[in-house]
């Protein structure tokens, strides 16, 4: 019993932590070491609607070449265990994307670094922390809901004490920090977060854990874009189904208050759930769902004159689901979809003319993929993949679809 209350307080956060799989993240620490892994490759990518740098207006295609080189390593020792990933790469395009102000060029690299220490068999500091300098937006970071218009980094650093009390009962408790920073193209988008966390574990079986937390958040907004605080009071279960099957629910209240003239705090029910499951050898499942207020992209142009309101209330539900299925121990399919529907209300307006208050807007983005992975030999390994993006919004210049084609080959020692 000690064994799996501790196993689960050293991996599943109260906040959850952006891996890089981002709100996919669920599960044990690593079991065992891996020596260090570099990985070389390229991507070759069609695309029909490209525009990094500008407002999406009709179809741009290009064709872009991503060469990327990366390393991992997982070191497991009776007290301290490190798992570091690194990606860097480029995003060059062949043919320019048309457009003033576009470049041929853009970053595209991720670093992490977690680590979890065990002081005895009560205490564990456990640290996860994560920075990623990007072109296009990965939806499973949980703070992008369309495409972005220039190259932005995104970072967390999650720090967090975890003690056994008694044989059932545990805490979790830390402070995790957060920062969006987007390039002068994209104005009062900037944001920066502060969240301290405290939760309650009790086991009441070796495969469930009741879990109840509380966190408080500030987020800073940059421009136009208001400070706002929110409260969690929140209520969950985790529950292994079997040894590769688990699944992490919570659920509870928001209180939501935005920092400016004329706002008004706002009550909002807030839910997330995470699961995670190897069917067997040769099939593996994963998905998440976060509903709640946000405080991202709450600045938007509305109206033909594009006069700028910051929304106060932001509700998002996010849906992602993937998964990976052998073929044969050379041939893999893969898939996954994002569904982010958003509703934006109490609006008000910040520059420009029209009404003082705009309400009821809507956004829907559907992202999904599928791809076939080949092994050629036991370290080069290659991929096709089809992504599809459909956005609707009532926001100028976010409606839009999109179609990449995607090549690619790896290469690992």
């Amino acid at each position: 019993m000690k064994r799996l209350l501790l196993a689960g307080i050293a991996s599943l956060t109260a906040t959850g932590a952006v891996h890089a799989e981002g709100l996919y993240r669920i599960g044990n620490e690593s079991q065992e070491s891996i020596p260090l892994k570099w990985t070389i490759g390229a991507n070759l990518t069609y695309d029909d609607n490209v525009n990094p740098t500008l407002p999406v207006v009709g179809s741009r295609d290009a064709v872009s070449v991503n060469p990327f080189v990366g390393l991992s390593f997982v070191s497991t020792k009776p007290q301290t265990t490190w798992d570091v990933l690194a990606r860097l790469g480029i995003v060059y395009y062949i043919d320019k994307p048309s457009g003033g102000g576009t470049d041929d060029t853009y970053t595209q690299s991720r670093i992490e670094a977690n680590i979890t220490h065990r002081f005895n068999e009560r205490l564990r500091l456990s640290s996860r922390n994560f920075v990623a300098y990007d072109l296009e937006p990965n939806y499973a970071y949980g703070y992008a809901s369309s495409r972005q218009s220039g190259e932005h980094l995104y970072w967390q650093t999650d720090n967090a004490l975890g003690y056994r009390w008694t044989e059932r009962l545990a805490t979790y408790s830390g402070i995790l920090f957060s920062g969006l920073l987007n390039d002068s193209s994209v104005p009062n988008a900037d944001r920066f977060v502060t969240t301290a966390y405290n939760q309650f574990r009790y086991q009441i079986s070796p495969q469930t854990v009741l879990t109840g937390e509380y966190r408080y958040s500030e987020t800073s907004g940059n421009g136009l874009a208001s400070d706002a605080t929110d409260h969690y009071i929140l209520a969950g279960i985790e529950h292994r189904f079997s040894p590769t099957t688990i699944i992490v629910a919570r659920g509870g209240t928001q209180i939501h208050h935005v920092d400016s003239l004329g706002s008004s705090d706002s009550t909002s029910p807030y839910f997330e759930l995470n699961f995670n499951s190897q069917i067997n050898t040769a099939f593996q499942v994963r998905g998440f769902l976060r509903y709640g207020l946000e405080n991202y992209g709450t600045i938007r142009a509305v109206g033909a004159g594009g006069s700028l309101y910051e929304f106060d209330s932001n509700q998002a539900l996010r849906i992602g689901l993937n998964g990976e299925y052998a073929l044969s121990q050379k041939f893999s399919i893969f898939g996954g979809v994002d569904y982010i529907p958003s509703q934006f209300d109490d609006g008000r307006r910040k520059s420009g003319a029209g009404p003082l208050t705009a309400s009821g807007l809507s956004e829907e983005l559907i992202n999904a993929y599928i791809g076939l992975s080949i092994k050629v030999t036991e370290s080069i390994t290659g991929d096709f993949s089809y992504n599809y993006t459909d956005s609707s919004s009532e926001f100028g210049g976010n409606t839009y679809n999109r179609n990449r084609i995607n090549v690619g080959i790896r290469a690992e020692f």
